[in-house]
């Protein structure tokens, strides 16, 4: 079965789509210009099924997912220096497994029958503690400045670990195989199994909108300012929508919706711009069941770009592929304050966002371009099971 294909790729990020759409109900696909290699389903793949959700195609860290809000607070004047406010929200945002501090967001989603249908009442606990930290691997929050001086927050990350062991707990129920490539796990949408699961990551949406919204919220509360314009955006999720007069789940790994006037958030890497796009109409963005990129997309894997080190001992196996003072460099010539990270999200690691977003013309419009200035990641010891 064939699908529109954005951009260029890899033979086995090909094939792996390739894959994705001969089994089960598939009905259309679309791979966009950021795709790369994922966990049996490429990262940028869209799958339109009929009768079947896949959890290969949502994912481990279900409703993953951009932020972000305009203030009314101008970059010129802002009071103090950018590390010296990084600095403030590093005290009270979680970044990695642990917390910086006791702070619990309570919520109303954990009185929601969506626990009972997804059959993981259990992970409350779990749920509870982690619910508003940022996580790893490639979440963050930044700080940008538009084209009129305006200050914008922006974050990502998405379910933590509840999505993470929703995710393996219907994987485990699905008989699902290991490895990435192998064929994605499917589910039919109408048995018991998939209402469980689609519970599951309804719970999982509720849950990353919180926890994005109350880290906004938090960084807010920090800079001053109130907000003018906000956008937000689940990019690992599956929707129930029509398309050609074809009712079906929309299964989006790593790619954002982008229907007619809907805006979304989408970050390059930490020393390049993002942007707010906006869907348009035409008959290319219909084909490509209205979706888009979720961001620049890897051009190397993370062992790649930081070299292989023994975890035990510390020696270094093989050499990065990035250099670290040219990391540097970049940073310092795009005037970016970084806390955290290491080479493996290094601008070195990924795609140039323009070149992505040059590959959907026609599809979308951008409405804003954000020039980051400051960038917290998790540190580079830090481990995190639940990391993208």
């Amino acid at each position: 079965m064939t699908f529109l294909v954005y951009g260029e790729h890899d033979e086995k990020t090909l094939g792996q789509m390739e894959r994705c759409m001969s089994v089960g109900s598939a009905a259309r696909g679309v791979l966009c210009a950021d795709g790369h290699l994922g966990y049996a389903h490429p990262i940028g793949g869209v799958v339109g099924y009929t009768d079947h959700i896949s959890i290969s195609g949502v994912g481990f860290d279900i409703a993953c997912g951009n932020m972000a809000v305009r203030l009314d607070a101008r970059r010129a004047d802002l009071a103090g220096d950018v590390l010296t406010i990084l600095q403030d929200i590093a005290k009270v945002i979680s970044f990695g497994v642990g917390r910086v501090n006791e702070e619990r967001v309570d919520h109303a989603l954990f009185d929601s029958d969506l626990w009972r249908a997804a059959g993981v009442a259990g992970l409350k606990d779990l749920a509870r503690n982690q619910l508003g930290t940022v996580g790893s691997g490639n979440h963050y929050v930044d700080l940008f400045e538009d084209e009129e001086g305006f200050v914008w927050i922006g974050v990502h990350f998405g379910s933590r670990g509840l999505g993470h062991k929703i995710t393996t707990k219907y994987l485990e129920l699905a008989d699902a195989k290991d490895g990435m490539e192998v064929d994605p796990a499917l589910l039919d949408a109408d048995s018991d199994m998939g209402r469980g699961y689609l519970a599951g990551i309804e719970l999982g949406g509720l849950y990353a909108y919180a926890g994005r919204e109350w880290v906004v919220e938090k960084v807010r509360s920090i800079i001053g300012g109130n907000v003018t314009f906000s956008v937000h955006n689940h990019h690992n999720w599956a929707w129930k929508e029509t398309h050609g007069g074809v009712d079906m789940w929309v299964v989006r790994k790593g790619a954002t919706p982008a229907f007619p006037g809907q805006y979304g958030f989408v970050g390059g890497s930490m020393g390049d711009d993002a942007v707010i796009l906006r869907g348009v109409e035409s008959e290319k963005s219909a084909m490509s069941l209205y979706s888009t990129v979720h961001g620049a997309g890897r051009v190397m894997s993370r062992t790649e770009a930081r070299g292989k080190v023994h975890r035990k001992t510390g020696e270094q196996l093989t050499q990065p592929r990035v250099d670290r003072g040219e990391w540097n460099t970049w940073l310092n010539r795009a005037g970016v304050t970084l806390i955290g990270a290491d080479l493996d999200e290094a601008p070195q690691a990924y795609r140039r966002l323009p070149d992505v977003l040059a590959a959907h013309a026609g599809t979308i419009e951008i409405a804003h371009r954000l020039r980051p200035f400051g960038v917290i990641m998790a540190g580079a010891n830090e481990f995190d099971p639940y990391k993208d």
